[in-house]
């Protein structure tokens, strides 16, 4: 489902990727760990297009040409809470803009996108905020709302960096059930994480980096404490 060969990527004279090579095949979870500053954030955000290697292949569904799998991806950011919270839009509304993509122009949403959208906030115990302003909410739940928005379109590819991050303990079990749950629906998934427990219980591989670079590739039972404090032992 995702193949680079020999990326590399870099701001104006900074190399942040150095040969990236990385096949993540249909229906895996694979998880992406290494310090701050190694190139996590970075290799998604060329995964999905957003930046362009200077260097390399890219493909996506066995294609350097993806533009019309496009709407099969989604991705959920860091910091979404970064938004204006003052923004009057409803939790529900959120939702239902992962659909744009997929609708026709200026075509309205009708019964079935509705209850899409009922069913995902079920799933993410997010029902009973559905009318509520999103900025009224906490990190946590704001945090599955734009991850409803993410599955609301059924993607082939979802794409998370960092989560977890913030959020309570409850929404991290929710989050966890709904990624095994798509994994059963053979979603391919990729994760950039720091939970070690994640890694362990729920990815089938682990991508560990550094420096911009990709030490190795590894099954989640190869990948031990003892390798993952190396990683992030500075030079």
């Amino acid at each position: 489902m995702i193949e680079l060969i020999d990326v590399s990527f870099g701001f104006e004279e900074k190399i942040v990727l150095k040969d990236i090579n990385l096949k993540i095949e249909k229906g895996e979870l694979c998880t992406i760990v290494g310090p701050n500053g190694s190139g996590k954030s970075t290799l998604v955000h060329v995964i999905t297009g957003i930046y362009k290697p200077y260097k390399g292949i890219v493909k996506l569904f066995g294609r350097e040409d993806y533009k019309e799998q496009r709407r099969k991806i989604s991705f959920v950011p860091q910091k979404v809470s970064s938004f204006n919270q003052l923004f009057p839009i409803s939790v529900k509304e959120t939702v239902l803009l992962g659909l744009v993509p997929q609708k026709a122009f200026f075509k309205r949403f009708n019964k079935e996108d509705f209850k899409k959208a009922d069913d995902i906030l079920k799933k993410l115990d997010l029902y009973e905020t559905k009318d509520k302003q999103l900025g009224k909410l906490s990190g946590g739940q704001q945090q599955r709302v734009f991850i409803a928005r993410a599955l609301i379109s059924e993607p082939e590819i979802l794409i998370l960096d960092e989560p977890t991050v913030g959020i309570d303990s409850k929404s991290e079990e929710i989050l966890y059930n709904l990624l095994l749950e798509q994994k059963k629906n053979n979603t391919t998934i990729v994760m950039v994480t720091h939970d070690i427990f994640a890694i362990k219980d729920y990815a089938d591989k682990v991508v560990c980096m550094k420096d911009g670079e990709i030490l190795t590739i590894c099954g989640a039972k190869e990948f031990s404490a003892k390798k993952y404090k190396q990683i992030y032992l500075t030079d």
